[in-house]
């Protein structure tokens, strides 16, 4: 009777005034739900006059048939009259939907029907009744569902023990859209709301959730059943729960914190490193935010299938092995470094993300790139001796390269369904994030940034924030004084004028950080030196266009920063400071000045461009002393030279002459930046077989840099920095097949073998003697056998970049064979070994055909939008140098429409190799000519 009533029902039940709002499906738009009925809801955002308040959750997942089934019963706050309630469920069977008065009675028939509209995943269940605004009501919802494949929702992973036996557990990722896919519920940000979890599982099983346990109760049958506290207000996607065997060790912060690491118990004995840095790192989070960590426990676990680094789960946050586990056998300093600034990352998410969460998607960078820059923050507070702050340099590097193409997108961007949603994790929300978040940091001066974020996690504490609240809250500056019993502070004097002077000048800190937010791209800076002068202007910094091509005006139209200008000039060591905000502006300087060096330390976001004899001065002063301007000063210089060379603004003679002075060099830093350009050109003309210009750069390198490369040591001694030079210099010259170098490795190797793998390699350097190893038959068969059998993950992912390394196309074939099947090389690691296949010369066409040939199986693994995917698409691309190649790329995103339409990946991989081309058509021949003349 129900279902006959339900197809006659008029829509205005649904909500009462929500027909007039536009909220509502009208007739001629209806969807329709899988039994063929209208759906009463159109719009893949859920309806907001239903507000979830608790949840008592209860799921028992059976490891045997890998299926697990809930109940869910749910508090709602009804905002407008309604008959219908929409919520999100993907792939779960609902076998009972009821709703209940406050009293927990029955309003109607015990058994409700549920329309499914699998396109938006959404479930709507009708109550003949209606449900009246203000009254307090209860949904009850019964549900199974196999525990899923691959990495998302609530899923199954696996191990192998030491003596080879597989065991099985069931972890969850919701981030962000997949909380639906393990119980049915609202699953937007802006829906925050407590939970009772509880869980059932065998004796020999531990359960873990967000909240510590309460109490366990045995149930018939020997199962037990443990009910965990009551949860914060939270988001959906920061539930977590799982069902395991894992060992664990644990400690305590100052302020009584219990800080748990759990993993297999085979690796127990690499959890120890983690639980120091969690402690530490917890502890250091609670004194810089001012506000103690709400939960009394967090527990840091390596699950061994997990698709990204790391996830922020309140309470329970979970990792990939290789970003939590540290084996001092195994691991390099650049892996304890790693696993050190994630856990860094994911402690800020417990305020930033956790306690004051994005109000919808397109503002994620509120979360991720405040975490990434934390970690910088944390760590440096924290290990000062593993000098992060060098790192900073290559994150704001790495976006500069994402932003400087024009199919970049602002921090703050659109994204409305799942897809759109994931495609939002990615290099503008992290590290373009960070970096603005950096500049303005050194712009404010780090008090001023402290007590402005600690105003804005306070005002904002368990509730949404969008991107305008932080400006507001970095720009009120009241002090402490004016809190009054925990509200905001706005006082009438203050909220006449929320600016503060820069430079001597007022200004707006909302308008000046909405040009960095809310608009793509990354000013360039065109300083002219004339006297005394310096003329200044700004214009959008674009590496697959230029001033004369016909495109340049419209992609530059609109395009205006508020640039907080840093520089130093040869008369003086104080910094200048300037507030660019119009497109051209002068500077006077104090007298004539022979050089000028734009954005200190490189602090500020922005490529500078110095015209007339702006570079031959900075040339001539490196050579002269370098070590007037600071190392990252000299990184940033070979950074913008290069980058201007790729954007056709700067001759590449002349960039190369800027790295004329390394040989002087000994920071590490400019070092790598100068050797990394050099390397990325030899393997771009090394894959296009330009044999003449290969040979006489690599000689070139070889012999510029002997003295480096034999000054290194086949150890791990000497500082991180050391270290992290060791690991990449000995990497390119075994890579350019320097005799001494490989020389050195393959006896390592041969000794290494003949212990069967039982000495230890010095661990900075054993990727470069795996790969070394892995050119003879004998020992890339023997590097399989041993990532075989490994326990370190650490381990493992060297032999797996040394295995794909191999001249041998055959072997990579099978590698990647290998992957596909998800046994032996699991399916997480699937997406760099084709990344690493691409890399190599012999592996660049056959990791692209791969790609295409299993396009569907890739995506059903790993899901469209994911990093993986991105990571596949441009990973694979970039190493594509000529037009037939930009053809038949284009031609295949072209023959999956349906979903490359979706991806921005696939416009940011064709403007990558657009600018491959661009770069060798204007630079082959200088780069030939240049090298004829500077090799001896």
């Amino acid at each position: 009777m129900i279902l006959l009533i339900l197809a006659l029902l008029p829509y205005s039940v649904f909500g009462t005034d929500h027909v007039g709002n536009g909220n509502n499906a009208d007739s001629e738009t209806a969807h329709m739900a899988t039994n063929g009925l209208p759906f009463p809801w159109s719009k893949v955002r859920l309806p907001n006059y239903i507000i979830p308040i608790h949840y008592h959750l209860l799921i028992h997942p059976n490891l045997t048939t890998l299926n697990f089934t809930g109940s869910v019963r749910i508090e709602i706050d009804v905002k407008n009259n309604t008959n219908w309630v929409v919520l999100h469920s993907k792939n779960l069977k609902i076998t009972t939907a009821t709703i209940l008065d406050e009293n927990e009675a029955y309003r109607s028939d015990k058994v409700l029907p549920v329309l499914e509209y699998p396109a938006h995943e959404q479930i709507a269940i009708f109550s003949p009744k209606i449900l009246i605004t203000g009254e307090k009501y209860f949904l009850h919802l019964e549900f199974a569902a196999p525990l899923a494949d691959g990495f998302y929702g609530f899923y199954r992973s696996t191990y192998k023990t030491k003596h080879g036996e597989t065991r099985v557990l069931a972890s969850t990722h919701f981030e962000p859209t997949s909380a639906r896919l393990a119980f049915p519920c609202f699953d937007e940000p802006g829906f925050k709301a407590n939970y009772s979890i509880k869980i059932r599982r065998s004796p020999s099983h531990t359960a873990l959730s967000n909240m510590p346990i309460e109490q366990t109760v045995t149930l018939e049958g020997g199962l037990l059943e443990d009910h965990f506290d009551v949860s914060v207000r939270m988001s959906t996607y920061l539930v977590a729960f799982i069902v395991c065997d894992f060992k664990s060790v644990t400690g305590r912060t100052s302020t009584g914190i219990d800080v748990s690491i759990f993993a297999v118990p085979d690796k127990w004995h690499q959890t120890h490193y983690a639980l120091e840095a969690a402690v530490r790192l917890l502890e250091f989070y609670e004194k810089y935010f001012n506000i103690y960590y709400p939960l009394p426990k967090q527990d840091l676990i390596a699950i061994p299938d997990f698709q990204s680094g790391a996830m922020e789960n309140w309470g329970l946050t979970t990792y990939r092995e290789t970003s939590l586990l540290y084996d001092p056998e195994t691991s390099s300093a650049l892996d304890k470094l790693w696993v050190t600034m994630v856990i860094g990352h994911e402690m800020a998410h417990q305020w930033f993300g956790n306690l004051v969460t994005m109000e919808w998607w397109n503002d994620i960078w509120l979360n991720e790139g405040f975490a990434r820059y934390m970690e910088f923050v944390s760590v440096d507070a924290t290990y000062p001796e593993l000098r992060v702050e060098d790192y900073l340099l290559d994150t704001c590097f790495a976006a500069i390269g994402r932003d400087s193409l024009n199919s970049s997108r602002p921090i703050s961007s659109a994204a409305e369904n799942p897809t759109q949603i994931k495609e939002m994790f990615d290099t503008v929300s992290y590290d373009k994030g960070a970096c603005i978040l950096h500049m303005l940091r050194h712009f404010l001066t780090d008090d001023v940034f402290q007590s402005g974020i600690v105003r804005y996690l306070r005002r904002f504490s368990y509730r949404n924030a969008k991107n305008e609240d932080l400006w507001d809250s970095i720009a009120n500056t009241c002090s402490d004084d004016d809190f009054t019993s925990g509200e905001f502070c706005y006082s009438s004097s203050q909220a006449a004028k929320n600016a503060y002077r820069y430079a001597g000048e007022h200004l707006d800190l909302k308008v000046m950080m909405n040009t960095w937010t809310l608009q793509k791209g990354i000013p360039l800076v065109i300083v002219d030196r004339q006297g005394s002068v310096l003329r200044i202007r700004q214009e959008r910094f674009l590496k697959t266009a230029q001033p004369s091509d016909p495109l340049w005006l419209s992609l530059q139209k609109g395009y205006l920063w508020h640039v907080p200008l840093t520089y130093m000039t040869s008369n003086s060591r104080n910094i200048g400071r300037h507030l660019l905000e119009t497109p051209s502006d002068t500077i006077d300087l104090q007298g004539e000045v022979r050089w000028v060096k734009f954005n200190t330390d490189m602090n500020g976001y922005y490529i500078v461009h110095y015209e007339g004899d702006g570079w031959d001065a900075l040339i001539e002063l490196l050579k002269e002393n370098h070590s007037t301007l600071s190392y990252k000063d000299r990184a940033n210089l070979i950074h913008n030279a290069f980058q201007l060379v790729t954007a056709g603004r700067l001759p590449l003679n002349k960039a190369l002459d800027l790295t004329g002075y390394l040989k002087s060099e000994t920071h590490n830093v400019p070092l790598l930046q100068g050797l990394g350009y050099l390397e990325t050109f030899y393997k771009m003309v090394e894959k296009r077989n330009i044999a003449d210009v290969t040979e006489n750069l690599k000689t070139y390198i070889l012999q510029y840099f002997k003295a480096v490369i034999d000054k290194q040591t086949w150890s791990d001694t000497g500082s991180v920095s050391d270290r992290k030079l060791r690991s990449e210099v000995l990497s390119m010259a075994c890579d350019l097949s320097y005799l001494l170098c490989v020389e050195k490795a393959k006896a390592l190797f041969n000794s290494w073998v003949k212990s069967n793998g039982k000495i230890s390699l010095p661990t900075d350097v054993t990727e470069t003697i795996y790969s070394i190893g892995a050119q003879e038959n004998e020992g890339w068969a023997f590097l399989l056998e041993k990532y075989n059998v490994s326990l370190s993950e650490t381990e493992k992912h060297k032999i797996l970049v040394a295995l794909a390394s191999s001249k041998d196309s055959e072997k990579l074939s099978r590698l990647l064979d290998l992957g596909m099947e998800g046994e032996m090389i699991r399916t997480q690691d699937l997406s760099s070994l084709i990344y690493s296949v691409a890399r190599n010369p012999v592996g660049h066409f056959l990791a692209w055909n791969f790609v295409k040939k299993n396009w569907n199986e890739l995506v059903e693994k790993f899901q469209l939008g994911s990093f993986c995917i991105r990571n596949i698409i441009i990973g694979t691309t970039a190493q594509f140098s000529a037009k037939e190649e930009l053809e038949e790329i284009k031609a295949f995103f072209d023959s999956i429409r349906d979903q490359s339409s979706q991806l921005r990946a696939t416009q940011v991989a064709v403007e990558n190799v657009e600018k491959n081309i661009l770069w060798l058509e204007r630079n082959l021949e200088p780069l030939r000519m240049w090298l004829q003349t500077h090799l001896h």
